[in-house]
């Protein structure tokens, strides 16, 4: 990541400001891709967004200038780090922003039709061509966006040096003789001394789409040619500046290959009486400890675990056990460094991956005399090739029934054949313990179908027609697998899979079963990204009833997005049983999660739902007027003796005044009741003498909300207040009462 330029430095309060920005913002994001723009989630967060921006540009417009960690406001950067503005900065880095100007005029609907752009995923504004583009489109004012130049992406994404290595690349695998044109041979020399570069050039001479069908060895060979171009090119330098330094490179880059990569290399340079083999060994020679320690962390990070090919390659680098132990703590340092290092469980794996990585020894398994049997194999093949007679396209076939993705597929059929065929509980325990490792390692490789495949074939040993023989260890495989990394690989991809691929992951997490529930809510607890809490959220009501016992600790989440969600499990899940745990919501610091509680409680529409409405109204439990908005929006005439009750037992203060007047409104609407209009003449004839306007106002709406009504006893209190009534009362009756007249000789 680049390093953030030199600048001015912010105050200690500009940076406050830009942090409470940077806040909002990021959690508007996550509301505006969950919500209608109705919601009122989506309200509360646009005022934060717009009362923060206000504090941001309190004088005149303002640009923030985005760079992939931090923001800079007019050209100052923060005074501190904050994890909210690396977070909004990597947001807007990811959709191509580079810089954007904020006018003062802006208003909600700007930012709603900003916020919705930022939600959107990256590769769709690609598509549509830019973010720039995209709130042109939008049609809203007072934001000027300048996008990095999306041209120039696209260039360095697919052609530049990618093609030029590509060419490269697709010379050396094609075995060319004959001397790399000018350009090329000048791509590959400017990479000397320049580790990362050669890296890049290595990685993609390892992928497949450099690689094309390729086998490994190809690779490795190509390699070599390379670095034998190299050589050649600078022959004449000195050896300083020219072998030393080519082989010296090409030694440092070998920390990015993969664990084949390294086999392939090590099995060219013990091919005896070659060319290849003294470069092949000349590169292998220089490998230091930090470049071994750096292709060990690599892979497990890579894999999530050590392979026995990453062991075979650490053998036959660092055969010492004195010595590996050693690069195997460098190793856990750098991963450490890493997100995979900080995941928890982290200990355990590394303590897994590097017990195997010390102790293992291919002499098990390879005895000498079968060593010499491949050895003489080796040079029986050579023969055999020299002497092919087989067509070209049954030499291609053959090829394609032992390439890479090949063989893989055979070692999946294999297990989960075995898993099917085997009867013998013992044998069949070991099989299964491979079965989910090979679960967890292809789900966080994105190969859900096939996991899918092999958990079912686990899974359904637990039922009815499995093997009475094997149900124990299927269960507690399945425990294990419930347990372990699953979730968190499932949730990588729920952030970023589109929405038609998500299907697959659902239908993994209903075969292992109700055991998943627990560690996607556990998942779901922490995760920030919207779209995957979204998912996680359908995923869990899928389970149906089943999902209730995640409540508790959805309820415990440190994120309002997932406490509500537990709000919505009580709600859909929980029935009158779900009371208790509404009740307890309604204490929650979160005005969103409070209404949406409230909403939750009126929902169930039974007395015992607004018995504890009304006790947290006279409690005071839910802040300020929260409790009655959220009834007036109901329309349910089983809130009337609690809309009754805010106002028989507040006073129209402050914010209480528009309440007041809303809840009687409300009582109007909503049809007789004797409450009501017992609650509508009380507040006809309240009145405060030092607020006459107010006083006035809520008559007239009290007398409004009694016709309205029209039954005998609210006629009959308004034909009282019009006698008896003191001269407000009677004149807010007859102002109401012409009032109406006009409007019937206006319909007539």
């Amino acid at each position: 990541m680049p390093p953030t330029p030199a600048a001015d430095r912010m105050s200690a309060e500009q940076t406050a400001v830009l942090v409470e920005f940077a806040r909002a913002c990021r959690t508007a994001v996550r509301s505006v891709s969950l919500y209608p723009a109705t919601h009122p989630s989506i309200q509360g967060s646009l005022s934060r967004v717009t009362t923060a921006a206000g504090r941001l540009v309190p004088a005149g417009d303002v640009t923030l200038t985005v760079h992939p960690d931090t923001l800079l406001v007019d050209g100052q950067v923060p005074a501190r780090a904050d994890q909210a503005i690396g977070e909004l900065a990597d947001l807007m880095h990811d959709r191509l922003v580079a810089a954007l100007r904020v006018e003062r005029g802006a208003d909600a609907l700007d930012w709603h039709a900003l916020l919705l752009l930022l939600a959107r995923p990256p590769e769709e504004l690609t598509t549509e061509g830019g973010i720039a583009k995209a709130w042109a489109a939008a049609g809203r004012n007072h934001f000027q966006i300048r996008e990095i130049d999306y041209a120039e992406v696209l260039r360095e994404r697919g052609g530049g040096q990618a093609a030029e290595w590509d060419q490269i690349i697709a010379f050396c695998l094609q075995e060319g003789t004959g001397p790399l044109d000018e350009s090329s041979l000048a791509a590959l020399l400017e990479t000397l001394g320049d580790t990362s570069r050669f890296g890049g050039l290595l990685e993609r001479l390892q992928g497949a789409a450099s690689g094309g069908d390729a086998t490994v060895s190809a690779r490795a060979a190509a390699l070599i040619q390379l670095i034998q171009k190299m050589l050649d090119a600078t022959a004449q330098w000195p050896r300083a500046h020219g072998e030393d330094r080519v082989l010296q490179t090409a030694a440092d880059a070998a920390s990015r290959m993969t664990p084949e990569m390294m086999l392939a290399l090590i099995e060219q340079a013990r091919t005896p009486g070659s060319a290849q083999a003294q470069v092949a060994s000349a590169v292998v020679d220089r490998m230091g400890d930090e470049t071994i320690a750096s292709f060990v962390a690599g892979s497990v990070v890579k894999e999530g675990g050590a392979s026995e090919r990453l062991a075979q390659a650490l053998q036959l680098l660092v055969p010492e056990i004195d010595r590996k132990e050693r690069l195997l703590d460098l190793a856990k340092q750098e991963v450490e460094q890493s997100p995979f290092g900080r995941q928890s469980g982290f200990e355990d794996l590394w303590q897994s991956a590097a017990s195997m990585l010390a102790s293992y020894s291919d002499e098990t398994y390879v005895s000498a005399a079968y060593a010499r049997e491949l050895s003489g194999a080796k040079a029986r093949a050579v023969d055999v090739e020299r002497v092919s007679d087989d067509p070209p396209e049954r030499i291609q076939g053959w090829l394609g029934t032992v390439d890479d993705d090949a063989l893989r597929r055979l070692d999946f059929d294999l297990l989960l054949d075995l898993l099917q065929v085997e009867d013998d509980a013992a044998p069949w325990r070991d099989i299964v313990r491979i079965a989910v490792s090979e679960i967890e390692r292809r789900t966080k490789l994105g190969e859900v179908q096939d996991a899918q495949k092999l958990a079912f074939a686990i899974v359904r040993e637990t039922g009815a027609g499995g093997r009475e023989t094997l149900r124990s260890a299927a269960e507690s495989a399945i425990e294990t697998l419930a347990g372990g990394p699953l979730a968190r690989h499932i949730v990588v991809h729920l952030r970023k899979v589109d929405d038609a691929d998500v299907d697959p992951f659902g239908r993994l997490c209903r075969t292992v079963g109700e055991r998943i529930i627990g560690p996607l809510a556990e998942v779901l607890m922490v995760e920030e990204n919207s779209r995957a809490i979204r998912r996680l959220r359908e995923l869990l009501f899928g389970f149906g009833a089943a999902g209730r016992e995640t409540v508790e600790r959805l309820k415990g989440s440190s994120n309002p997005a997932v406490r509500r969600t537990a709000i919505d499990m009580l709600r859909m899940f929980g029935g009158q049983d779900a009371l208790a745990d509404l009740a307890t919501m309604l204490e929650d610091t979160d005005p969103e999660v409070q209404r949406d509680a409230i909403r939750a409680i009126a929902q169930l529409g039974n007395d015992e739902a607004f018995a504890v409405l009304q006790k947290a109204l006279m409690a005071g439990t839910a802040s300020g007027s929260t409790i009655p908005q959220q009834l007036i929006s109901l329309r349910e005439e089983r809130a009337v003796p609690l809309l009754c009750y805010v106002l028989n037992h507040s006073a129209p203060r402050g914010r209480m005044v528009e309440v007041h007047a809303q809840v009687i409104e409300a009582l109007g609407a909503l049809g007789a009741h004797p409450e009501s209009t017992r609650t509508l003449r009380a507040a006809l004839y309240r009145g405060d003498w030092w607020a006459p306007a107010r006083t006035a106002a809520l008559r007239r709406t009290a007398a409004l909300a009694l016709r309205r009504i029209g039954s005998p006893e609210a006629r009959a209190v308004l034909e009282e207040a019009k006698r008896k009534g003191s001269r407000g009362v009677r004149n807010a009756v007859r102002a109401q009462a012409s009032s109406a007249s006009r409007r019937e000789q206006e319909r007539t």
